[in-house]
C-alpha cells in the first residue's frame, strides 16, 4: 500500500484512481451540490472524458480538457505523486520533476480526442461501493471483501 503523497481535500475531488489504464474519478460540481462528473484520462492518447452521474456530458469539455479532468489530474498528482501519475499516463514531461501543470500541459499539447463515456458507471459505481465503507460502524472484525488488502503485523 502506497501513501498519499501529499493529504488532499476531498470536498473537489473526493474519488480518484489510476486504474484500467486511466487516470479516473469523481469531481464535485462546482455550481450544484448534489451533481457530481465522472472524469476519465486514457493513458498514451490522453482521449478524456467527462459526464454528469446521470450521463450527462460536460459542457466544458468540448474539444479540450474541462475544469473538471484539470482537477483530477491536480488530485491524482496530490494522491499519487506527478512521477507516478505521469508513468501511468505515458507523458514525457522532458527535463526535471514532472507537476500537475506540466503533465497537463504534454497532454494538452498532444490534442486529444474526446473518449466514448462509457465507463463512467463503472466508476461511479466504484466511488458510490467506496463511501459504502465509511458507513461502517467501527469494527475491529475482518470484512471478506477487504480481504486482499496488506495488513499492518505488529512483532512482540
Amino acid at each position: 500500500m502506497v501513501a498519499p503523497a501529499r493529504p488532499r481535500k476531498l470536498a473537489k475531488v473526493p474519488f480518484v484512481e489510476l486504474a484500467d489504464g486511466r487516470l479516473q474519478g469523481v469531481v464535485s460540481s462546482g455550481s450544484d451540490i448534489e451533481r457530481v462528473y465522472v472524469s476519465s484520462v486514457e493513458a498514451g492518447t490522453y482521449a478524456f472524458a467527462c459526464s454528469t452521474n446521470n450521463n450527462r456530458p460536460c459542457g466544458g469539455a468540448r474539444g479540450s480538457f474541462c475544469n473538471h479532468i484539470r482537477a483530477l489530474v491536480g488530485e491524482a498528482v496530490l494522491q499519487y505523486g506527478a512521477e507516478r501519475v505521469a508513468r501511468s499516463l505515458r507523458v514525457e514531461t522532458g527535463d526535471g520533476e514532472p507537476t500537475a501543470a506540466g503533465v497537463t500541459a504534454v497532454m494538452t499539447g498532444a490534442r486529444p480526442a474526446p473518449a466514448e463515456t462509457r465507463t463512467a458507471a463503472t466508476v461511479f459505481s466504484r466511488f458510490l461501493r467506496h463511501l459504502a465503507y465509511l458507513e461502517l460502524a467501527p469494527s475491529t472484525t475482518p470484512l471478506p471483501e477487504m480481504q486482499w488488502f496488506p495488513t499492518a503485523r505488529t512483532v512482540a
